[in-house]
């Protein structure tokens, strides 16, 4: 009923304003008389009513103290109402001077203008929180309402609240706030409790929850894994708030609140980076991101924008994908200058008039095809992107002196079982080894490599919300696979630091924390969706997919790394290659790639990385005839020259 009254017209509050003022006065005039109502002189109380009025109401328009919506009265009301009250009994005062200068007599004395005042304060502000909480106690009172836990009693939880308060279609009811913060507990917020975690089980059970939503930024990640962990197992359901720039606007939505999603809970601690040594590198110069578009490309360009870069060039072939990002970019507030241009790395062409033109000083190349079954049928299309397009814009950075050149490579380059790795494993060998030449003197070429990315475009993560969103199944390859994954902000903001702390010819590997079970993950999803697996949401297994790997490699391995100054990024050990003969191999293989000889491509391609083994792939067959290649090589070495056996 209360939900549907409208708001009262401004000049009614106005009106309830001044009135309440004269009840103020007569009050005021009462209790200064003791309440003997025949000491009271009406004609100086007339006079008092009049001046109070004419004043009070010169003052409440000016201040428009009547603007506010008094069901929504808030702490800035109140000031507001005690600062026109407080200038009303000013101008009051100065009149009632003037009339003792002029006339010998005051209209009001000194009491009454004193009591006039409290009791105008507390009237004007008693009557509109008196309003409100009627208005909310009848606007609650649905048989239909959720009753919901509020994790965090800090200033999130209190917007949380509010935001809750002041939407007049919420169903929700607010039973208790739960904080960590032992200070806080037993005390209450606008009536709330606020109970410990270590009763939030107790809770959930005797006042049967439906909701618990994580209403701070500061909450350790196990320790929200643990929350969610217990709402899963009483079937409540776990919410989230935005990030604090959205959250703490004036007016927030409570539609933003949205399902907690499985990156919220992924176990990662926050990246330090060196953000003053990063911005003092970046301060003011050309910046080239390509690939930018992607999930990976367009998180290095809105990272970029925390620093004061001239120009942020944004290459990219997708033109829908690039538009929305400059959108995006363009609603950002910040001193640099971004510019979208269209084009394909492998065109020689068009990157020679990109670096012409834009003369960039600093290029971060996440270009690249990323999908290892579609790269598996198609390995001539991945040799001319992924290799063809490196070299084109590796060789462009040495002819216009770009400063350095930072590729964002992948895990699957370690021990590559599929085109796609191998791809990227030889487009490596050609950056390093093009920095140790003697014309690249002034690139420093540097190349960063982490495995799966929580949310990015092959994640499975969009794939799975996508299957529960259909009811299901969702489709995990094998019982036993797993994979590395970090977030792709972590995954950008390392590239930055790596980029920053490389000197030339690194091959950065990030740390990718533990490894992750997918069908856990699955399971995960699954019951953060509100359903059970395998009844709700069936999960099926749909065999390996064509060059893919159970496991992979293990990224942080002591052997084959070397620590840096930042625990998530050490240096891989690998082998170097001399430039000449890494360059007449990748001419030859991209040779073979513009006929599209898949077949010649893909051999050409295991005998430059000799660790390229297929697995579940049709190429399996080109490792066993290379075998049976070296066998017939070894067997003849041996004839000719039985010592070297």
């Amino acid at each position: 009923m209360f939900s549907k009254i409208e708001i009262v017209p401004r000049w009614i509050i106005f009106a309830i304003d001044i009135f309440l003022s004269l009840v103020a006065l007569l009050m005021a005039e009462v209790i200064s008389k003791n309440f003997n109502v025949t000491l009271i002189n009406f004609h100086s109380l007339y006079q008092a009513a009049l001046t109070a009025v004419t004043i009070n109401a010169i003052v409440f328009f000016l201040l428009k103290t009547y603007a506010g919506i008094v069901r929504y009265t808030s702490a800035q009301d109140s000031v507001k109402i005690l600062g026109a009250v407080l200038l009303s009994t000013f101008l009051i005062f100065i009149v009632n001077a003037v009339m003792v200068t002029f006339h010998g007599h005051p209209f009001i004395s000194f009491t009454t203008l004193v009591n006039f005042t409290l009791f105008s304060f507390l009237i004007l502000t008693a009557y509109r929180m008196l309003a409100k909480s009627i208005f909310l106690y009848f606007k609650t009172a649905k048989l239909d309402r959720r009753k919901i836990i509020i994790y965090g009693a800090g200033e999130a939880g209190l917007v949380t609240k509010r935001t809750f308060d002041h939407d007049p279609k919420t169903n929700k009811k607010i039973i208790a706030f739960v904080d960590d913060d032992e200070r806080k507990i037993g005390k209450t917020v606008n009536g709330i409790i606020i109970k410990p975690a270590s009763v939030l089980t107790e809770v959930i059970m005797k006042k049967q929850v439906d909701e618990i939503i994580f209403a701070s930024y500061s909450i350790p990640v196990d320790r929200k894994n643990q929350i969610v962990d217990l709402c899963l197992q009483h079937r409540v359901r776990v919410l989230n708030i935005p990030a604090p720039d959205v959250w703490t606007k004036p007016n927030a939505n409570p539609k933003l609140i949205h399902k907690i999603n499985i990156e919220d809970l992924l176990d990662r601690k926050p990246i330090r980076m060196d953000m003053q040594g990063i911005g003092s590198e970046l301060k003011g110069k050309r910046v080239l991101v390509s690939g930018a578009a992607g999930s990976i490309g367009s998180e290095i360009v809105r990272q970029l924008m925390k620093f004061e870069t001239g120009l942020i060039i944004m290459l990219d072939q997708s033109e829908t994908a690039l538009h929305n990002l400059s959108l995006e970019m363009g609603e950002h507030k910040s001193g640099s200058i971004v510019h979208a241009f269209i084009g394909d790395v492998k065109d020689a062409g068009r990157m020679e008039f990109l670096f012409n033109h834009f003369k960039p000083e600093y290029v971060y190349h996440a270009a690249a095809y990323k999908h290892v079954p579609l790269m598996e049928d198609n390995p001539a299309e991945s040799v001319k992107t992924n290799v063809l397009g490196t070299k084109t814009m590796a060789d462009l950075a040495v002819k216009h002196k770009v400063e350095k050149f930072v590729m964002i490579s992948t895990d699957k380059a370690v021990n590559p079982t599929n085109i796609m790795g191998a791809c990227k494993r030889i487009a490596e060998i050609y950056v390093q080894s093009l920095n140790n030449t003697p014309a690249a003197s002034g690139t420093r070429f540097i190349t960063t490599r982490f495995g799966n990315v929580l949310g990015s475009n092959g994640s499975v993560i969009p794939r799975f919300k996508q299957q529960i969103e259909r009811g299901g199944p969702i489709t995990v390859t094998h019982p036993d696979i797993t994979r590395y994954f970090m977030t792709i902000p972590e995954a950008c903001q390392l590239v930055l630091e790596a980029g920053y702390m490389g000197q030339g010819g690194e091959i950065f590997i990030f740390d990718m924390g533990k490894s992750v079970k997918i069908v856990d993950l699955a399971k995960r999803m699954i019951q953060l969706a509100g359903m059970e697996p395998n009844k709700d949401i069936q999960i099926s297994y749909s065999g390996l997919r064509p060059g893919e790997k159970l496991y992979e490699e293990l990224l942080n391995d002591k052997e084959n790394t070397m620590p840096t100054h930042h625990e998530k990024i050490m240096i891989g050990k690998v082998r170097e290659y001399v430039f000449a003969e890494v360059e007449t191999q990748v001419l030859s293989l991209v040779a073979d790639a513009i006929v599209n000889d898949n077949k010649k491509v893909v051999l050409q391609m295991k005998k430059l990385v000799p660790e390229f083994k297929s697995k579940n792939s049709k190429f399996e067959e080109l490792d066993t005839l290379l075998e049976n290649q070296q066998k017939a090589a070894d067997a003849t070495k041996v004839q000719d020259d039985p010592k070297s056996a």
